[in-house]
């Protein structure tokens, strides 16, 4: 039985679909199915990791302040990340022109800015000494390491309530 062309193109879109997807093992999320198109390289990895070059973004919730930034890698590695204009609308990253050549950027609009968050107690707290700069069209990114002392690996960015708070809520 011969199929139409229009048979053919569908069930090659379908192969196509099927190509760019991908399996992501998560130790929160368990396993995640997402597009190649959203993972995002970091060719000198993260601080601390850098021999984890690929990543994607995980949404936990809609409307999330937070995301998680996956280790395609391991299911191990994953980071909680922001982006720190929500929290700190002063926030500028200081991008050197050797940083935005390298990212292929002709200027921050054309980036997407995300900091690691951590938990310090009960406080949120971002590292902007620290942030993660994508280029949104070619999802390359690369972790600065800023040398102004205005910025600090541990901003306060959210208090989290107490337990009894939480309950009763």
């Amino acid at each position: 039985m011969e199929t139409t062309p229009a048979e053919q193109s569908r069930m090659e879109d379908r192969v196509k679909r099927r190509i760019s997807q991908m399996i992501v093992n998560t130790t929160r999320f368990g396993q995640v199915e997402v597009d190649d198109s959203r993972v995002i390289v970091f060719p000198k990895g993260l601080l601390g990791f850098p021999s984890y070059t690929r990543y994607v973004l995980i949404e936990p919730g809609e409307d999330s302040y937070f995301l998680w930034l996956q280790s395609t890698q391991t299911p191990d590695l994953a980071f909680v990340v922001t982006d720190p204009s929500l929290f700190v609308p002063t926030y500028k990253v200081p991008i050197k022109q050797d940083q935005m050549r390298e990212l292929g950027i002709a200027s921050l609009s054309s980036a997407q800015v995300f900091v690691i968050v951590n938990k310090v107690d009960r406080m949120l707290t971002g590292n902007l000494q620290g942030p993660l700069v994508i280029n949104v069209a070619t999802k390359v990114g690369e972790q600065l390491v800023l040398s102004d002392r205005r910025f600090t690996t541990r901003v306060p960015l959210v208090e989290l309530g107490s337990p009894v708070e939480a309950m009763s809520a």
